[in-house]
C-alpha cells in the first residue's frame, strides 16, 4: 500500500503522522500546491491524503491505483467530486475535530475586543501606568458580556457550543437558519434583519454557500449596533472585507474579529490590512482550528477513515 501525503506541513511539524505508517508506504512532501506537483507525487499512490492541493481530471489522469482520497481538513472543496466517482475513488473528510478549539477562538477574539485588551496591554507596557499617580486606569470604557444579545449564524456543532458558553457569560442566544431548515430549538431564532438589529455580538460558524457569500455585506453593517463586535470564525467570503472596512472606518460598528478574510493570506489590496486599530479590529491567521489537539485529532481521525476503508467499510465519506 503507496500512501502520499501531500500537505504533511497542513497538520503542523510538531504533530506525529506516524500512526499512517501502520498501513503501508508512506511518502511525505511539506507542501504541495501547483497541479504539476500534484500529477508526479500522486501517480503511484493507492492513497492520498492532502488538504488544499488541486484534485481532479488533471491531476489524477495518471494516477491509475488510486483508491482513497483523505482530506486533513472539513472541507473537500479541493476535490473534484464527480471525478472521483466516475473514478470509483471514495473521498473521506475529517468532523468535528476543531469544534472545541473554534469555540475557544470565538471568544478570545470577542473578550479581547470587548475589553479594549490591546489599549490596556500598550498602556501599561509603555510606562504609562508605572508614571500614573493612581492605582487603576480604564479611559476606554468596557462593559459585561451578561445581560447582552449574543447572535449565531450557523447553529451547527461550533454554533451551539459558541451559544453553550454565551449562555455561560449570561447572553441571550438568538440565531438566524440562512437555510431556513434548522431543527435547533434551545435558542430563539430569528430573521436576518432581527438578528443584525438586535445582537450584541455577531459570531458566524457558516459554510461558505451561494447563501452566505457575502450575507454581511454593507447593507447588513449598516443594519447593526454601533456598539456590535463582529466575529467571523467561518469563511472569508461570508463578510464583505471592504464594506466591513468602511464600516470600522465610519464607526457603523465598534469592533471587528477575523480569523479569516476573503483571500488567504491577507493580501496587501484588502483594505483591512490597512486598519492597524487593534482596539477596532483584530485579524489571526486562519489559527481557530489549529491547537494541538485539534490538530492531533485530524490526523488520528483520518488514520480511522483509512483503517474503515480497508476493512470496506464507509467512514465520514462524502463521496465515492
Amino acid at each position: 500500500m503507496k500512501i502520499v501525503i501531500l500537505e504533511r506541513n497542513s497538520v503542523g511539524a510538531d504533530v506525529s503522522v506516524d500512526c499512517i505508517r501502520e498501513f503501508g508506504q508512506v511518502t511525505e512532501y511539506p507542501n504541495t500546491v501547483t497541479p504539476e506537483e500534484v500529477r508526479e507525487r500522486v501517480k503511484d499512490a493507492d492513497i492520498v491524503i492532502a488538504n488544499k492541493s488541486p484534485l481532479n481530471a488533471e491531476t489524477l489522469k495518471d494516477a491509475h491505483d488510486v483508491r482513497l482520497i483523505c482530506e486533513f481538513a472539513t472541507g473537500y472543496d479541493n476535490c473534484d467530486l464527480e471525478y472521483c466517482r466516475a473514478r470509483g475513488i471514495k473521498v473521506t473528510n475529517v468532523r468535528d475535530y476543531c469544534t472545541a478549539m473554534v469555540a475557544q477562538h470565538t471568544f478570545c477574539l470577542a473578550l479581547a475586543l470587548s475589553e479594549k485588551l490591546p489599549h490596556y496591554d500598550t498602556y501599561v507596557k509603555s510606562g504609562q501606568y508605572s508614571a500614573q499617580d493612581r492605582f487603576s486606569n480604564f479611559d476606554l470604557p468596557f462593559r459585561e458580556l451578561a445581560g447582552k444579545v449574543w447572535g449565531i449564524v450557523g447553529m451547527g456543532n461550533i454554533g451551539r457550543q459558541v451559544a453553550g458558553i454565551a449562555e455561560a457569560f449570561g447572553c441571550r442566544v438568538i440565531f438566524y437558519s440562512v437555510t431556513g431548515k434548522s431543527t435547533c430549538k434551545e435558542y430563539s431564532r430569528v430573521d436576518f434583519d432581527t438578528l443584525l438589529a438586535e445582537s450584541d455580538f455577531l459570531s458566524l460558524h457558516c459554510p461558505l454557500s451561494s447563501l452566505t457569500e457575502r450575507l454581511i455585506d454593507g447593507a447588513a453593517l449598516r443594519k447593526m449596533k454601533k456598539t456590535a463586535i463582529l466575529l467571523n470564525v467561518a469563511r472569508g467570503k461570508v463578510v464583505d472585507n471592504a464594506a466591513l472596512y468602511e464600516a470600522l472606518i465610519q464607526g457603523e460598528i465598534q469592533a471587528a474579529g477575523l480569523d479569516v478574510v476573503e483571500s488567504e493570506p491577507l493580501e496587501v489590496s484588502n483594505p483591512l490590512s490597512r486598519l492597524q486599530d487593534s482596539n477596532r479590529l483584530i485579524i489571526t491567521p486562519h489559527l481557530a482550528w489549529a491547537s494541538v489537539e485539534a490538530r492531533t485529532r485530524c490526523v488520528w481521525e483520518a488514520h480511522e477513515n483509512i483503517a474503515a476503508f480497508l476493512r470496506g467499510e464507509e467512514r465520514n465519506v462524502v463521496y465515492g
